[in-house]
């Protein structure tokens, strides 16, 4: 089976299991739950966070001792119960000591406040992997899973300080003064950071962090380099929103505007992560300036047509949700990061379980999530 067709087959059982979720567990009209669009898309957000925990962080620890498709059906689960155990925790638990958090709050909020943890989450474990390989904890001589438990436990002080200085001042009604950045710029912005992290750690595999010499000064470069390339991202993706999106749309959406790089952002991570994984990061036989400009450009390209796709067709279409301006229905961050969690549990979790291997890809080296993720992908 071709690289392409195997990755074309995964795309095929991911858009059904997407589909077919999402009807079950998160439309408006169809589903028998009343999930939409919270607590569904807090369980999803705190659900990928798990994933990168058991996936990146710990490389599946454990897991990898079960053969498929048990590792997949344990893996899916204890992802599930992760989700739902903490969604409901700090809505019904920590909700009855901060009602910042409580599931009662107005507008279903409360779920909100707790699940924008994983926006900086995202920034901060993942850039350990896919950017900093593990530094410093594997060159210290340890191995998982306490190279993974060492990640989670020290970079959760720099997450949280995120989350309570930038983060939860946005969203509180007990915070005093005023954030430092209104939610709308706040999620544009910092999801451009973890696009920013995503492009240059997974799809161009670390490059051009990894000129630097040695692997504190990757980590170094590659986190103030990240940042900086984030904050030029959020324009440049705001700026192709303004394009695509109708001029009396923008004016209607207002300061809503500045989060859509985040919703065209989301788009870009989905395809990135399935492309490395499910298409394994192809181009990987020309130049190397090639296969990374390449990688980018199809990734990018497929992000910004999802992004027209959901907008304008599957959100209101297909799946039922409500208008937010103009013609624009949904919220991208739902249902592409429900799409991206798919995507991972079966290519990753399950290893695409019940399709052929790719040509080019032995035996003896089974796909792997936190390999490609680590842009250590042997093609």
């Amino acid at each position: 089976m071709s690289w392409l067709m195997h990755g074309i087959g995964n795309m095929l059982v991911v858009l059904v299991i997407t589909f077919g979720g999402w009807y079950l567990l998160a439309d408006p009209r169809v589903s028998p739950f009343d999930l939409y669009p919270l607590p569904f898309n807090a369980a999803v957000f705190w659900a990928l966070l798990f994933v990168v925990w058991s996936g990146f962080n710990l490389e599946f620890f454990g897991f990898d001792r079960l053969r498929q498709p048990l590792r997949g059906v344990v893996i899916t689960a204890s992802t599930a119960v992760f989700a739902v155990g903490v969604t409901y925790a700090f809505a019904v638990g920590f909700g009855h000591l901060n009602a910042d958090f409580t599931a009662s709050r107005e507008g279903d909020l409360g779920y909100f406040t707790a699940a924008l943890f994983v926006l900086f989450a995202f920034s901060t474990w993942v850039l350990a992997v896919v950017n900093w390989s593990h530094w410093p904890w594997t060159d210290l001589g340890l191995k998982q899973p306490l190279v993974g438990l060492c990640e989670i436990a020290f970079l959760m002080l720099p997450t949280v300080i995120l989350y309570a200085v930038l983060g939860l001042p946005a969203v509180s009604r007990n915070t005093p003064g005023m954030p430092i950045l209104g939610l709308n710029t706040l999620l544009g912005w910092y999801y451009s950071i973890v696009v920013a992290v995503v492009v240059t750690g997974l799809t161009m595999e670390n490059w051009p962090w990894r000129k630097a010499t040695g692997r504190g000064r990757i980590a170094l470069f590659s986190l103030v380099g990240n940042a900086g390339l984030g904050g030029i991202l959020y324009f440049v993706l705001l700026g192709i929103c303004k394009l695509i999106i109708p001029t009396a749309t923008v004016a209607e959406l207002g300061d809503a505007i500045h989060q859509f790089p985040a919703q065209l952002g989301v788009c870009w991570v989905a395809w990135m992560i399935a492309w490395a994984n499910a298409f394994g990061n192809k181009p990987t036989n020309l130049s190397p300036a090639v296969n990374l400009a390449a990688r980018v450009a199809v990734t990018l390209t497929l992000g910004v047509l999802t992004f027209i796709a959901y907008y304008w067709f599957a959100a209101g279409t297909l799946l039922h949700e409500p208008v937010i301006a103009g013609d624009l229905h949904g919220n991208a961050l739902g249902f592409v990061d429900w799409f991206a969690l798919v995507t991972l549990l079966y290519v990753v979790g399950f290893g695409s379980y019940g399709l052929p291997k790719p040509a080019d890809e032995t035996a003896a080296e089974p796909k792997a999530a936190p390999r490609h993720a680590a842009a250590q992908s042997t093609h």
